[in-house]
């Protein structure tokens, strides 16, 4: 089958269908049984389309993905993200088969540092603790010393002796997010982006917060408005109370435990269908919503379906890069384990 029908009722921002309740029911049923065929496990991160969001056997952030993958007994993972993440996935479990239904599915964070421009940037700082977001290719997490994700960051940096120099890639905003709470001086960032997050504005904070003035917030260190949104706190524009920086894990975490009757949500609006299911009593309002990214849009409900029908989409990574790479993996586990909150 094809999704070729749209839903008979509008779609509400950040939960945007493409299949019919009905359809849904016959391709959901029709991925089950070609995953248990198969002997495989759908993975779905949080800024999918609802459809392969809830059809996955798990959902989350792309680090408890491929967590999950290296802990399942299934021979092969079908990977419903982007690339990097497939290929953590792989880097994590080197014997299993791991699938992702359409390899043009890219990341703009990603790809603002390549694995040359890391080494030319290492060779300028000799000496200098690598530490490198776990939104970045296998490549660049092989030059690098420690991985960490947005929630334990700021952990892997004070876990760095102060003596020495530190080159953080490739986000400025988070980059600049955990030089701030960790007073650290020495810290060179990367001026890389998500230009989904980087998207989000500090005019869209206020143009919310004004409309919504009662609610909660979240916001994702990734974002272009964090600096704007912490400076607002420490002037008391905004209550400190009800403002957090979290990542998607912590964002999920919050959404369920919350009772405020509105939530304004910083971060790609795919995670709003999650956030919703969560807690049906709770309004989780995008707090930009146009801030959808489109590589993740490009895994559809026929891409999943072809890739369970046909076995398609294999991502390899050389054995030598991947054992580098998971080394970067391994040093950020060692200091504590970052829980839920992936990227």
């Amino acid at each position: 089958m094809t999704a070729t029908i749209a839903p008979a009722t509008p779609a509400v921002v950040g939960d945007e269908r493409t299949l019919s309740p009905a359809e849904y029911e016959t391709w959901a049923a029709e991925v089950r049984r070609l995953a248990d065929e198969r002997g495989a496990v759908v993975l779905a991160h949080n800024y999918q389309v609802p459809e392969i969001q809830d059809v996955a056997h798990f959902t989350g952030d792309s680090l408890y993905l491929s967590r999950v993958a290296a802990q399942t007994d299934a021979r092969e993972i079908v990977f419903c993200g982007v690339h990097f993440m497939a290929e953590t996935a792989k880097i994590l479990s080197p014997d299993k088969t791991v699938l992702l239904p359409d390899h043009a599915a890219g990341c703009s964070l990603a790809d603002s540092i390549t694995a040359e421009q890391l080494r030319e940037w290492k060779a300028e700082h000799p000496g200098a603790v690598v530490v490198s977001y776990v939104n970045t290719t296998a490549a660049v997490k092989a030059e690098t010393d420690i991985c960490c994700t947005s929630s334990n960051a700021a952990d892997v940096i004070r876990s760095i002796p102060a003596d020495r120099e530190i080159l953080f890639c490739p986000d400025q905003f988070l980059g600049a997010h955990v030089r701030r709470v960790t007073g650290r001086e020495d810290i060179h960032v990367w001026a890389g982006e998500c230009h989904v997050h980087a998207g989000i504005s500090p005019a869209d904070v206020r143009a919310q917060v004004a409309a919504h003035p009662d609610a909660e917030i979240l916001v994702h260190p990734e974002c272009g408005c964090t600096t704007s949104v912490l400076d607002l706190v420490s002037h008391g524009d905004l209550p400190a109370d009800r403002t957090r920086v979290l990542s998607t894990g912590g964002m999920v975490e919050a959404a369920a435990r919350t009772s405020s009757g509105q939530v304004l949500v910083a971060t790609e609006i795919g995670i709003l269908h999650q956030l919703r299911a969560l807690n049906s009593g709770t309004a989780f309002i995008p707090m930009n919503e146009r801030a959808a990214c489109r590589y993740m849009k490009m895994i559809t409900p026929a891409k999943l379906l072809h890739t369970l029908r046909t076995g398609e989409g294999a991502i390899d990574v050389d054995p030598d890069t991947a054992a580098r790479a998971r080394r970067a993996v391994e040093a950020m586990v060692a200091i504590g384990e970052p829980g839920r909150g992936g990227e």
